[in-house]
């Protein structure tokens, strides 16, 4: 399928084995969240897809007895603005991996009084406010539509619901995200804007991998960590990064033990409808597909969950 795998520097070993009969989890780090505590047997493993190389290799290992695969989403020294992140080869790069669940951390503003920085939000729903960015796997003669109503896998939102009761942190159990294009922050009239539309919390990345991850059949979930009011609050001054890494570097911690507790539990949600995603979206014929394209599909499997369908 056109996979290339590279483990560490030396290695000319190809797919990195996951622990017999365990399955991987995906991580993706955000703004603060570049390395993941407890990782053992860390091996940075290199991923091309045919959208192009992800973020920075992946950081394969082990936390507890749970295989996992991390990604920082903006690479290295935080390298990628959130419209520059190569969110499909990201994506395709858990898939090449055999990760079909993933759970994203991302850094957001608050949109509301209710939710103090240094709150959790699980999130629940998304508005797209983004401009331009690629968000999706198909075109180039393959046409899908895939069904975003429900845009977070409920299995993984209840997976990191009770992880957070788990260790007593101030969270909150469901929130709309709205994902603006950045890179700089709102406006107050934006800011003002969003808080009309309902949304909870504001930040520049999470619906574009929500959507590539639904279209790939991958599980999606979102623990975003509130670092600032936006610039609607009258008792706040407008937020600047120091703000941001400020409380981040607070509530790091707090999200690393979050997320060990969600990974010993991930693997027992209960049945959800995530997977099946592909099944119904492709609605090109498989035979007018062009050839380039058919590989590009073939690598996420997503032919082959098609193809299954109408069999």
């Amino acid at each position: 399928m056109g996979e290339k795998f590279t483990k560490g520097p030396a290695s000319k070993d190809k797919r990195p084995a996951a622990a017999p009969n365990r399955e991987r989890i995906g991580i993706i780090g955000g703004s603060g969240l570049y390395h993941l505590k407890g990782l053992s047997g860390l091996t940075p493993t290199v991923v091309e897809t045919p959208w192009g190389q992800p973020s920075d290799p992946f950081m394969t290992g082990m936390i507890g007895d749970v295989p996992v695969a991390f990604l920082s989403r903006h690479g290295a020294g935080h390298r990628y603005l959130p419209g520059e992140i190569n969110y499909r080869a990201n994506i395709a790069g858990f898939v090449a991996l055999g990760v079909r669940r993933i759970l994203s951390v991302s850094a957001v503003g608050s949109l509301k009084e209710t939710i103090v920085p240094g709150d959790m939000v699980v999130v629940d729903q998304f508005i797209d406010w983004t401009k331009g960015r690629p968000s999706t796997f198909y075109g180039q003669g393959a046409v899908g539509h895939t069904g975003f109503a429900h845009p977070i896998c409920p299995d993984l939102a209840k997976t990191l619901v009770a992880a957070c009761q788990g260790v007593q942190a101030r969270f909150h159990d469901k929130g709309t995200y709205l994902c603006m294009e950045g890179p700089a922050f709102s406006t107050q009239a934006e800011s003002f804007l969003y808080r009309q539309f309902k949304a909870d919390i504001i930040g520049m990345t999470n619906v574009t991998e929500a959507r590539l991850a639904r279209e790939a059949g991958l599980c999606y979930a979102t623990l975003a960590l509130s670092t600032d009011f936006d610039c609607w609050h009258p008792d706040h001054d407008a937020v600047t990064v120091s703000d941001v890494l400020a409380v981040m570097e607070k509530n790091v911690s707090t999200a690393n033990r979050i997320l060990e507790r969600a990974l010993q539990t991930v693997r027992t949600a209960g049945q959800c409808s995530c997977q099946e995603a592909p099944r119904t979206a492709l609605i090109t014929h498989p035979d007018s597909i062009p050839t380039e394209t058919r590989k590009r599909l073939e690598f996420l499997r997503i032919l082959e969950r098609e193809e299954g369908a109408g069999s």
